[in-house]
């Protein structure tokens, strides 16, 4: 039996403006335009729930339009919205995405108030269904006082997912208790502009195991003990549309699979790369290609 997985975090709409030609600064830029579902937990929720993972979302839209498209299509993707916050009169968060012609974003531009109300308060109406989960997957969107408590909290498997440089202000000093932090080279920078350090600084805070996306040049994975510092290659890709969501993607793939096998980082890193590498190659946020096939028995 699949155990559940609970994605606390946001959900917001995903604007993404793509330029035909290169960006000129102070003018205006013919582009191509595309909006879907967003938000960093609600991405890892349906890419988890394409795999054929049970998975819970916890967040909060406004009673707006964008609300409630985004809640039925993360319920006909197979995710359980039941513990989202629905608040009246506020307007849904939004990202907008400005990519630049080859496909790597330019400009990341977040209006997100309602995430903020996901506080440690609000938090305790989903308090059961996160000590019965498997695993525990939390983005970095969240206001500090949720991500503290979530990791005294504790969980079999807590990730962290860091959703921007800016943000890694808000990791608390105390990390015993997170197994999993996924971030980005440029996040890992935010923390020490010595990466080996940084590293340092995040195992001894108490967290367990650092995955750090470098791009093209693959996948770093750190671990105090056992395996050390390695880094994986990436994977081939033939052309990358949208760079939008990988990140998403490479968490619910690592998180998927340590689930099944807690052991196998390496596994789980691989199956993490191979599911943002399919995302990096079509337009939308969540690769239609995944399922459940890609999972270990």
């Amino acid at each position: 039996m699949v155990e559940r997985i609970v994605c606390v975090g946001g959900i917001n709409l995903d604007r993404k403006l793509r330029p035909l030609a290169s960006l000129i600064r102070g003018s205006s830029n013919p582009c191509t335009a595309l909006e879907s579902p967003g938000g960093v937990a609600r991405n890892v929720a349906e890419n988890l729930a394409r795999l054929g993972v049970p998975v819970s979302l916890v967040g909060a839209v406004g009673d707006d339009l964008a609300g409630r498209a985004l809640l039925e299509a993360a319920a006909a993707s197979g995710i359980d919205v039941g513990p989202v916050l629905r608040l009246r009169g506020q307007t849904t968060d939004s990202y907008t995405a400005l990519l630049q012609a080859d496909g790597e974003l330019a400009y990341g531009l977040a209006a997100m108030p309602l995430v903020e109300r996901v506080n440690s308060w609000a938090l305790a109406a989903s308090r059961a269904l996160r000590a019965e989960a498997a695993c525990v997957i939390l983005d970095g969107n969240l206001p500090p006082d949720a991500v503290a408590s979530l990791i005294a909290e504790g969980s079999r498997l807590l990730a962290y997912v860091s959703v921007s440089e800016p943000k890694m202000a808000r990791l608390p000093q105390a990390l015993a208790g997170l197994n999993l932090l996924l971030l980005n080279r440029a996040e890992l920078l935010a923390l020490d502009p010595d990466p080996e350090r940084a590293l340092q600084q995040l195992h001894a805070r108490g967290c367990q195991r650092v995955l750090v996306s470098l791009g093209t040049e693959g996948l770093l994975v750190s671990e105090p003990t056992g395996l050390g510092r390695q880094t994986l290659a990436a994977p081939p890709v033939d052309e990358v549309l949208d760079v939008t969501g990988a990140g998403d993607a490479l968490a619910a793939g690592v998180c998927a699979w340590l689930c099944r096998r807690p052991d196998d980082l390496f596994g789980a890193a691989r199956l993490g790369q191979h599911l943002a590498a399919l995302t990096v190659q079509c337009e939308q946020s969540v690769s239609p290609q995944l399922s459940l096939q890609l999972l270990p028995p």
